[in-house]
């Protein structure tokens, strides 16, 4: 048997940054199976992917995951492919604009090992790569079944850059337990552009928690019949915002699986997304200590904003 504590479904990326400290477009490895597979390490989670890259994702990639503890048994290596690749080019408002370059070939059913067992599967395409068929059977291999849309939403017009659209399949949440988006891609899927409509909406396909991310707000946590405001954590500088709501993810099924409060897991994937976010890429991670220390002060200061 392949046994996890959590594998996350979807494809790695070169990403190409600028910012406004960092001018070179360098490329640097990213995608929601590098950040929510590394944040659930600091967590000390037992992690794995599945997911296509292309004969140009470096072996060096591939080296630094497995020496982090990423299994990489089931990462396909598809010949004669391009690995999914994006440029993100960051203003001085810190507004990002995102262009993808090249993309791997979507996940067939036929990827997934029969063998498979995990305690949770977070499912989140970064470019369309993951199908319903893919998700119905992933349902299968776990009780737990986590999803962030944006890979489902994005559509892309002639030069890559990227724009958003409807969710095409919407009988994909019923399928659904955890539920994790940004405010956009909530009314984008929803229809709904008032939050508390949104997540009702969500919730009464069947989904038993929905997270929406907002950045330098913080996050809104659902669950229950209640809504919640947890803060955002006290980065020391933000330089690069990729991944963060990845590493929110990756963070709060760490501590979900152990069967803590959904508000304490809240609390921690604010904290260790607000570390990830005061470097370039996937080099901002730090020890469970310290993500405890900064996600207790969080806990302090989380609201109940309302009931549904």
């Amino acid at each position: 048997m392949l046994t996890f504590d959590l594998v996350t479904v979807g494809h790695f990326v070169i990403d190409f940054i600028k910012t406004k400290r960092e001018s070179q477009l360098q490329p640097t490895l990213g995608g929601p199976p590098t950040f929510v597979s590394l944040a659930a390490r600091k967590m000390d989670m037992k992690v794995s992917v599945i997911s296509n890259v292309g004969d140009d994702f470096p072996k060096e990639y591939c080296e630094w995951l497995i020496s982090e503890g990423v299994d990489l048994s089931m990462l396909h290596r598809v010949r004669n492919a391009s690995t999914t690749s994006y440029m993100l080019i960051y203003n001085d408002e810190g507004e990002r604009q995102l262009i993808l370059k090249s993309r791997a070939p979507p996940i067939e059913p036929e990827e997934i090992p029969e063998t498979l067992l995990a305690k949770v599967i977070h499912i989140s395409p970064i470019a369309g790569e993951v199908s319903y068929e893919v998700t119905e059977r992933l349902r299968e291999h776990s009780d737990i079944l986590s999803l962030d849309p944006q890979g489902f939403l994005r559509r892309f017009n002639k030069d890559g850059r990227v724009y958003l659209g409807n969710l095409t399949n919407p009988k994909i949440l019923s399928k659904i337990n955890i539920f994790k988006a940004s405010k956009r891609e909530i009314e984008m899927v929803t229809g709904e552009s008032e939050l508390t409509r949104a997540i009702k909406h969500i919730r009464e396909k069947g989904v038993s928690i929905v997270i929406v991310t907002r950045g330098g707000k913080g996050a809104i946590l659902s669950f229950g019949r209640k809504i919640y405001r947890i803060p955002a954590g006290k980065s020391k500088v933000i330089v690069d915002t990729t991944g963060a709501g990845d590493v929110f993810i990756g963070a709060f099924l760490s501590e979900y699986v152990k069967g803590e409060d959904p508000v304490w897991c809240s609390c921690v994937g604010s904290a260790s997304a607000s570390y990830v976010i005061e470097e370039i890429g996937p080099r901002g991670f730090r020890s469970k200590s310290e993500i405890y220390e900064r996600a207790t002060k969080i806990f302090e200061n989380v609201s109940l904003t309302t009931s549904i």
